[in-house]
């Protein structure tokens, strides 16, 4: 493809100041006339059948309307995912399925009539706790994403067998909760057998299409708006339960009804990154050179859908590995149905990886930065096709150089300051170059002005600024002449703001159009016609193409860290990152979204987790005062960097994805520089001080008493 690179500008977010003054309107801002408010009910037991719902002493709660259930909600039609198959039996497949919905006048009214709504259980035994060695274990078709469940080359048995340096390690972690500042949400009315919904979704086109086949009805008898959403970290990259039952509930009583799930509801009905369980082994030379590697995961499901955390994928990816073995086995149980959460896959799965990688580099005696650098592939290990760029090395020298890593003393445990013990540590990333079809149309006003038009959703990433970066640049027209209007099913199709595509495919059909209109402007002789000139797009063509290369995006983390030995409390000081992503369209907007990354690849590592209740059957963290996401002051310095890498294989803007790459190697930074602290391997995040604290009460004599700092 060819095409001039867009020149980086740090373009002010376009939307900044409508969001600091109230004037962007998310989906409960939106309170048509009459509008009812509903309020889920979610089931109190584990699994089981609904035998009653007194809805009868309900009605006569003050401002109550109605109260839906399986007996008297509209009915669905088919729906390709069962976790929207709301109201439609009496089944409990899990603790907080919804089992009624009350709607009322006003909100208080119809979380009070919810609170106080009787339901009669049959209860069964549930079955909630993932274990290694369950009996029911399976070995799914497919992971998350089409990728194959196992993956083998060579024979990895016996090349580990014969290796001179060998590492079996298990590394484990809790659930973990999409907390998005704005909670899942969504309005919705019916006018004339048309449907119109305000929706908090990563992607209205989307939330349209289910939309039709649950209502039966034409995909242009429905509109969604979703044109502010408050974040979404991949749990509404999906339709999920509010907008569905508001839908439901408007088409039962004929009033606009708004519905807004409170934040303890989520951990329930919203998807989550599931628990693993990853036995990594890797068999290297005496010089580190890896000659076989095995990533083996063991995760759960629901038993409403499946599921499966794609956290082997990376390990195919990564380093050169000539015998290999990766594999995903699954368990469906009697727990909510996790999904997407921000990198997944590549999240969890790095962890262990570039986790047993310092465990590597520690037993045989190179240096961690230098072991991933001896262990670069030529090729994709798993594909064998050739990268279209690869920065990985370049990031690890440049991080290095950077962070200050050349004559770091590698013993472990040996910086000490009265109590405190200090240690750094490094981890690679990487993610996918991921993309989809998209439209999108350009027009010409007569007066020099543009409007480009597609149905992209930002989720706080600034994709109106970069959309009207790229249109400008098409266009050769200046950056104050193009508005964008997006977020809405009625502009030309988008696909989700997920997996780090959005720029990369709304992007090229913006690119396309007004390319096309350009050419067409430049055709032309005189004024513009009064109702200007319009250019449409579509890539389903380019996106529709087999790359010859293997497309991803690489970075670099490290970390510093300070151990409290009298209190395991971890408190890092410094994160730093250098990323190769291709051409950065806006350093300004991009540094926000590669620090709010590295920022949850921090919770990941030493705060956010998630308990099963093993007697309840669900998660005991179900709000942000019990489930701990990081802070500001919960690192003092945070720096991000990148590459200048130019890549022709990806897109006419020569741009990856940088949503998700922050936090993949975040995590295994902060373990491996904890490990360098304390001289003890904790192999099961998050690394809270009371994991930490038994551990170094049982530390051998003079451990971590050398060298002071």
């Amino acid at each position: 493809m060819s095409s001039q690179p867009l020149r980086p500008a740090a373009a002010v977010r376009r939307d900044a100041r409508k969001k600091v003054t109230g004037e962007a309107r998310y989906a409960v801002d939106r309170t048509p006339p009459g509008c009812l408010h509903a309020c889920p009910v979610p089931a109190t037991v584990a699994r089981g059948r609904v035998t009653a719902v007194h809805t009868e002493e309900i009605l006569r709660h003050p401002g109550v309307h109605t109260v839906l259930t399986h007996e008297n909600a509209p009915r669905l039609g088919e729906a390709d995912d069962p976790t929207l198959a709301l109201l439609q039996d009496d089944r409990v497949p899990h603790r907080g399925w919804f089992v009624a919905l009350v709607v009322a006048d006003t909100p208080e009214n119809a979380r009070a009539a919810a609170d106080a709504l009787r339901i009669d259980y049959a209860p069964d035994d549930h079955d909630v706790q993932l274990d290694p060695a369950h009996p029911r274990l399976y070995t799914p078709e497919e992971a998350n994403g089409g990728h194959p469940a196992v993956r083998e080359r060579g024979d990895f048995d016996a090349a580990f067998a014969a290796s001179a340096v060998r590492l079996d390690a298990t590394y484990t972690m809790s659930a973990l909760h999409n907390h998005p500042m704005e909670p899942h949400a969504a309005t919705a009315w019916w006018d004339d057998g048309e449907l119109t919904v305000y929706d908090s979704s990563q992607g209205a086109t989307m939330v349209r299409d289910v939309l039709a086949a649950l209502f039966r009805l034409s995909p242009e008898r429905i509109t969604v708006d979703s044109s502010y959403v408050g974040g979404g970290f991949g749990s509404k990259g999906t339709p999920r339960p509010p907008v569905v039952l508001a839908a439901m509930a408007a088409r039962h009583t004929g009033s606009p009804v708004r519905l807004a799930l409170p934040r303890n509801q989520l951990a329930a009905v919203v998807g989550h990154r599931a628990p693993t369980v990853q036995r990594v082994r890797i068999g290297a030379s005496d010089d580190g050179v890896i000659g076989a590697l095995a990533h083996e995961v063991v995760t759960q499901t629901s038993t409403v859908k499946e599921f499966v955390e794609q956290a082997a994928v990376p390990a195919r990816t990564m380093y050169t590995s000539p015998h290999s073995r990766t594999s995903h086995r699954v368990v469906a149980l009697d727990v909510p149905t996790p999904s997407w959460m921000r990198a997944p896959g590549e999240a969890s799965g790095m962890y262990a990886l570039e986790t047993a990688m310092d465990e590597l580099a520690e037993a045989a005696g190179v240096d961690p930065v230098e072991l991933r650098l001896r262990n670069e592939p030529d090729v994709e290990p798993d594909s064998g096709k050739p990268f279209s760029s690869r920065g990985l090395a370049a990031c690890l020298k440049e991080g290095a150089r950077r962070f200050g890593w050349e004559g770091r003393d590698p013993r472990p445990g040996v910086r000490r300051e009265g109590d405190v013990l200090s240690g750094t540590g490094v981890a690679s990333a990487t993610y996918p170059f991921l993309l989809s079809p998209s439209k999108a149309s350009a027009h010409a006003a007569p007066d020099g002005t543009h409007v480009v038009r597609v149905d992209a959703t930002d989720i706080g990433t600034g994709a109106r600024t970069v959309l009207a970066q790229i249109a400008a640049e098409a266009l050769g027209a200046p950056l104050e002449s193009v508005r964008v209007e997006l977020g809405s099913s009625r502009l030309p199709d988008a696909p989700v703001a997920g997996g780090s595509s959005g720029t990369a495919s709304w992007g090229w059909a913006v690119h396309k159009a007004c390319t096309a209109l350009r050419n067409t402007l430049a055709a032309r002789s005189g004024p513009l016609p009064p109702e200007g000139v319009t250019a449409e797009a579509d890539t389903e063509e380019e996106a529709g193409r087999t790359s010859p290369y293997a497309r991803h995006a690489f970075g670099a983390h490290f970390a510093e860290v300070h151990v409290d030995g009298g209190t395991g409390e971890v408190r890092v000081s410094r994160l730093l990152a250098v990323y190769a992503v291709g051409r950065v369209l806006n350093p300004r907007t991009a540094r926000s979204q590669f620090i709010g990354g590295m920022t949850m690849g921090l919770g990941m590592a030493l705060t956010e987790h998630s308990t099963m209740d093993s007697v309840f059957g669900d998660y005991s963290e179900r709000d942000l005062a019990s489930y701990h996401v990081p802070s500001c002051a919960d690192v003092r310095g945070i720096e991000a960097h990148w590459l200048e890498e130019h890549d022709p294989h990806l897109n006419p803007m020569g741009s990856k994805g940088i949503g998700e790459i922050g936090i993949v190697g975040t995590a295994a930074a902060v373990v491996n520089a904890v490990h360098h602290a304390v001289g003890l391997r904790l192999r099961d995040l998050p690394l809270t001080p009371d994991r930490l604290l038994p551990m170094l009460t049982r530390r051998p004599p003079g451990l971590g008493r050398g060298a002071q700092t």
